[in-house]
C-alpha cells in the first residue's frame, strides 16, 4: 500500500511552487524576446540600487509589516480564544500541509519572498514604464525604513550605555551580570 506521508506531500508542493517560479522565470524572458527581440542584458548601476531597496521594502512589507497580516492569514488556520484577562486572543497555526502551507511558508520567508519580488520587480521595471514610479517610492520608503532601523539600535545603544553607567555609579550589578 503507498502512502504519502505528510511531509512528502510538502515536498511535493514545495517543487510545484518552485517549478512555478522556474516557469513564471522563463515566459517573463520570452516576453522581451518575443515583444523585443533581445533579452535584457544591462541595468545601470543607480537602477539597480533603487530596485534592491526596493525589493527589501517589498519583501519587509509582505513578511513583517502589519498592514499585510491580513494577506499571511489568508493562508493561516486561526481561532479566537478568550483569555484569562477577558480578552480576546487570535491563535494562528499553519496548515499541516498542501498548497496553503506552502503558500504560507514562502509569505513568512523573506529569502523566499524576496526572490519571488525580485521577479515581479525587474520584469516590472523592463516591462512597464511606469513602473519606475512605484520602484522609486518603494526605494525612498525603504532608506527610510534603514533610517529608522540605525536611530532604533543608536538608541538602544544609548539605553545599555545608561543602565551601564547607572549601575556603576550606584554599585550594582546590571541583571545580564555586567
Amino acid at each position: 500500500m503507498n502512502t504519502i506521508r505528510p511531509k512528502d506531500d510538502q515536498n511535493f508542493w514545495n517543487l510545484i511552487f518552485s517549478a512555478l517560479f522556474a516557469v513564471l522565470l522563463g515566459l517573463s524572458l520570452w516576453y522581451f524576446y518575443a515583444a523585443y527581440r533581445v533579452i535584457p542584458r544591462y541595468i545601470p548601476l543607480a537602477d539597480f540600487a533603487l530596485i534592491s531597496l526596493a525589493i527589501f521594502r517589498i519583501t519587509r512589507l509582505v513578511v513583517y509589516d502589519k498592514i499585510t497580516q491580513f494577506l499571511r492569514d489568508s493562508f493561516l488556520r486561526s481561532r479566537e480564544l478568550l483569555g484569562d484577562d477577558g480578552r480576546v486572543y487570535v491563535e494562528r497555526s499553519a496548515y499541516p500541509g498542501g498548497p496553503l502551507r506552502t503558500i504560507s511558508d514562502l509569505l513568512q520567508c523573506p529569502w523566499c519572498t524576496g526572490m519571488w519580488a525580485t521577479l515581479v520587480v525587474v520584469f516590472a521595471y523592463y516591462a512597464f514604464a511606469f513602473s519606475w514610479y512605484l520602484i522609486l517610492v518603494l526605494a525612498i520608503a525603504a532608506v527610510g525604513n534603514v533610517m529608522q532601523l540605525i536611530a532604533n539600535a543608536i538608541g538602544w545603544r544609548a539605553e545599555s550605555l545608561k543602565l551601564d553607567v547607572s549601575a556603576k555609579t550606584e554599585g550594582q550589578v546590571r541583571p545580564d551580570g555586567n
